[in-house]
C-alpha cells in the first residue's frame, strides 16, 4: 500500500511511541500494538478501531505459515527438554572433559550443536556443566559467561533456529525478489559481532586471552578458596535443579537436528525441515518410551503455547509495517537521511544504535521488528549492501541478548548456573566489550568496502 496523504514528519509518531514504550515498559509486543493503535488513529481519524481490526485480520490470514513455524519450534524444544534428549547429548560430551580448561572448551563446543534455541542451550548446559566445573574450581560466573556467549550468537549463525525463523519472517518482503530466509542466510557472513563472540569465547576459556576485571577476581576466588558460587548466591527454588531434567539417548537429539537442517537446506523451506525433524523426534522418543503418547500431545500443545508471545510479536510487527507503508514512513526517512548520512558509516552506526536500543529495552526480536523496516529501505537508498545492513541489525540484537543483564536469556543462564543476574553483569559485561568493539571496527571497515 502506498501513502495517499503526505503525513510528513508525523509518520514518525507510531515508531517513536513504540520505542519509548519499549524502553519504559521493557515489553516489545505490547509496545508494537500501541504503535499500531496510534497509527490507526492517525489514518482513520474517527472509526480507528475497525480500521485497526481490518489491518490485523488481514495480517493474521497472511501469517498462517509463521504461526505453524513458530509453534513447531516450540513443540520441538519442549519435547527435547522433557524427553531428556538435549540433556543426554550434553552429558555424553561432558564425560570427555578431564581438566578445567577442557570442561570450559566442551561447554563451548556442545553449545555449537544446541543451536535450535538459546533458552534450551542455556538451560541444558547450565544444568549439565555446573557440577563438572565445580570439580575443577571454575567460578559459576565464568561458566555463565561461556554459556551465554554462545546462546543467541550461535542461534543467529545457524538459520535453522528459533532466532533464524523469527528474523527470516521479519525480513520477508524487505528485499525485492528474495525471500526473508534467503536474505537471512546471505547476511550470516556479515554478523560480525556474533562471529567475534563465538570465536573469542573459547580463547577466554583456554586462557589464550587473559581474564581481567571482576571475572579475574571471581576465578581467583574459586581457584584459591574452592568457592565457585559468588557471595549471596541464590539457593533453593531460584536455582534450576539438575534432577528436573533426566538425560535420555543423545541420538534422540542429534538425528532430528540433522534431519531438520538437511531438509531445510535441501528444500529452502524451514517449515518442511521442522515437520521432518519433529516427526522423527516423536517416533524415536515414543518407540524408546522416553515419552508417552499422551505426554507427547501435552508437550506439543505446551510448545505452541510457549511460542504464542513470539507469534504475537511478529504479527504485531507485520501490522505496524502495513500501517507504516500507508503513512509513508520509509520514503520520508530515506528522503530526510540520505542527504546527510554517509553510506560508508551506515553499517557501524546502525550496529551501535540498534545494539544500545536492544540493551536498553531487553527485547531483541522486538527491536529487530522495529528496526528492519527502517534500516533495510534506508540501506537500499544509500546503496549499502542489503545483507551487510541486515547482518548488522541481527548481530546488534544478539549483543543485546548477550549483554543485557535483565533479559530473559541472562535470567535463564543465571538460574541454571546458580548465580544472580547482577553477578553476571559485573563479571561478563567487561569481557563482552571486546567482541562488541571488534564488531564495530569490522562494520566500519565493511562500510567502506561495500
Amino acid at each position: 500500500m502506498e501513502a495517499v496523504v503526505d503525513y510528513g514528519a508525523l509518520c514518525l509518531i507510531p515508531v517513536a511511541c513504540v520505542i519509548v514504550c519499549a524502553i519504559v515498559t521493557k515489553r516489545a509486543t505490547e509496545s508494537l500494538f500501541i504503535g499500531t493503535f496510534v497509527a490507526s488513529i492517525m489514518i482513520a481519524k474517527g472509526d480507528f478501531f475497525w480500521t485497526w481490526l481490518d489491518f490485523l485480520s488481514s495480517e493474521m490470514l497472511d501469517s498462517t505459515y509463521y504461526i505453524l513455524m513458530f509453534g513447531l519450534f516450540g513443540a520441538i524444544i519442549k519435547v527435547l527438554e522433557k524427553s531428556g534428549s538435549a540433556q543426554g547429548f550434553s552429558d555424553l560430551a561432558t564425560k570427555l572433559a578431564k581438566t578445567g580448561k577442557q570442561s570450559l572448551l566442551f561447554t563451548w563446543f556442545i553449545s555449537l550443536f544446541i543451536f535450535i534455541d538459546d533458552y534450551l542451550n542455556s538451560l541444558t548446559l547450565g544444568v549439565a556443566m555446573r557440577k563438572i566445573t565445580d570439580r575443577y574450581k571454575i567460578s559459576r560466573e565464568f561458566l555463565a559467561f561461556i554459556i551465554n556467549s554462545t546462546g543467541a550468537t550461535i542461534c543467529i549463525l545457524v538459520p535453522m533456529s528459533s532466532w533464524g525463523a523469527v528474523m527470516s519472517a521479519q525480513l520477508d518482503g524487505l528485499v525485492e525478489g528474495i525471500s526473508g530466509f534467503q536474505v537471512y542466510v546471505s547476511a550470516i557472513p556479515f554478523m560480525f559481532y556474533a562471529w567475534a563472540a563465538v570465536i573469542l569465547t573459547p580463547l577466554f576459556g583456554m586462557g589464550v586471552i587473559p581474564l581481567f576485571g571482576p571475572m579475574k577476581k571471581a576465578e581467583q576466588r574459586a581457584r584459591e578458596t574452592g568457592q565457585t558460587l559468588p557471595d549471596n548466591a541464590p539457593g533453593g527454588a531460584d536455582v534450576i535443579d539438575a534432577g528436573d531434567i533426566k538425560p535420555s539417548n543423545p541420538v534422540n537429539f542429534l538425528l532430528p537436528m540433522l534431519v531438520l537442517a538437511g531438509i531445510t537446506i535441501w528444500s529452502g523451506d524451514i517449515l518442511l525441515g521442522l515437520i521432518g525433524g519433529y516427526a522423527l523426534l516423536l517416533v524415536m522418543c515414543l518407540s524408546q518410551r522416553f515419552v508417552r503418547g499422551s505426554d507427547a500431545v501435552d508437550h506439543t500443545i505446551e510448545g505452541f503455547k510457549d511460542m504464542f508471545y513470539v507469534t504475537a510479536l511478529v504479527i504485531a510487527a507485520f501490522v505496524l509495517q502495513d500501517f507504516n507503508d500507508v503513512l509513508g514512513l520509509a520514503p520520508y526517512v530515506i528522503n530526510a537521511v540520505v542527504p546527510i548520512m554517509s553510506p560508508s558509516l551506515f553499517p557501524v552506526i546502525i550496529f551501535i544504535v540498534v545494539g544500545l536500543l536492544a540493551f536498553a529495552t531487553g527485547s531483541f526480536w522486538g527491536v529487530a521488528a522495529i528496526c528492519f523496516p527502517i534500516a533495510l529501505p534506508l540501506a537500499q537508498a544509500l546503496e549499502v549492501n542489503n545483507f551487510l545492513a541486515a547482518g548488522a541489525v541481527i548481530a546488534a540484537t544478539a549483543f543485546g541478548s548477550h549483554a543485557c543483564f535483565y533479559s530473559d536469556a541472562v535470567t535463564i543462564t543465571s538460574a541454571a548456573t546458580g548465580i544472580r543476574n547482577i553477578d553476571y553483569a559485573k563479571t561478563a559485561i567487561p569481557l563482552i566489550v571486546l567482541p562488541f568493539a571488534i564488531g564495530a571496527v569490522l562494520y566500519l571497515i565493511a562500510g567502506f568496502i561495500f
